[in-house]
């Protein structure tokens, strides 16, 4: 792989708050563990909103809780990934997926940039946006995010996204350290500046709601984004302990059994039907 112009600031990365400044494009690794930008799988995805969903591949979070660890814990899980793909070529591939007759009967309308943690690889993100409105320029994309980019990174990324998806994991700087091992102020600094300057772009903030471990999350963080202004959108999301469940299977009864006992109750009542 050449690497493109577009791709220096991975030189020097500081693109999210772990400030790490390794040279990426030397194979030098700071938290997310990422070299290279690299896609981990791709498809239309019927998940509003409605897209044709890049999943990149590696995060900047550790999260004790991760939904996506297949993709967010690369390279580190030995799993497979798609690697790098040239920004033109994916966007040749994202215009394609989103005029074709499945796209359309399903309703998607934009890319869906994802993880993983997407800020990581923003400057190849902005390369495939920047490329496919060649081909349609009136080409919709949604960056969805952890929230934990610099203001700077925040910045770039509201300039090309039509709508953003916002992750915060806990209001509480002590807890959101031991969930992700990452401050929570950034992320609530960030979340701030949507709420306050960009809310035409955001399409929702999202909350995880994790048994006996954020609970008492859930009021501040309403408090919080009811500060910014009560219209604001928010959904919140079931936990699923997936990754527990395959990375700690000794002791996965022993901690989830009562949990899913409550859990298969209410899946029966349908209390988690979309």
């Amino acid at each position: 792989m050449n690497q493109e112009d577009y791709l220096q600031p991975l030189i020097h990365c500081t693109l999210c708050e772990h400030r790490c400044g390794v040279n990426r494009l030397e194979g030098q690794t700071g938290i997310c563990r990422m070299t290279v930008p690299a896609v981990a799988s791709a498809t239309l995805h019927p998940a509003p909103p409605e897209s044709y969903t890049i999943f990149m591949a590696g995060c900047n979070y550790k999260c004790l809780n991760c939904q996506n660890w297949t993709i967010a814990q690369l390279p580190d899980n030995g799993y497979q990934s798609r690697g790098f793909v040239s920004a033109k070529e994916l966007a040749i591939e994202c215009v394609a997926q989103l005029d074709s007759p499945a796209a359309k009967l399903m309703g998607a309308d934009r890319i869906f940039f994802s993880g993983g943690e997407p800020t990581i690889h923003l400057p190849y993100i902005d390369q495939v946006v920047a490329e496919a409105r060649k081909l349609s320029p009136d080409l919709k994309v949604n960056f969805d995010t952890n929230g934990y980019l610099t203001s700077a990174s925040l910045r770039k990324v509201l300039k090309f996204t039509t709508s953003i998806t916002y992750d915060i994991k806990a209001f509480n700087d002590e807890v959101h350290l031991a969930l992700t091992g990452a401050s929570s102020l950034p992320v609530l600094r960030n979340a701030r500046y949507i709420g306050c300057f960009a809310k035409d772009k955001l399409w929702e903030y999202r909350i995880l709601v994790i048994p006996k471990i954020n609970e008492e999350e859930i009021e501040p963080l309403c408090c919080f984004i009811s500060d910014i202004d009560a219209d604001l959108p928010v959904r919140f999301l079931a936990f699923r302990p997936n990754y527990l469940n395959a990375m700690f299977r000794k002791f996965r009864h022993r901690i989830f059994r009562p949990w899913w006992s409550k859990s298969s109750k209410c899946q029966k009542s349908s209390c988690f039907a979309r």
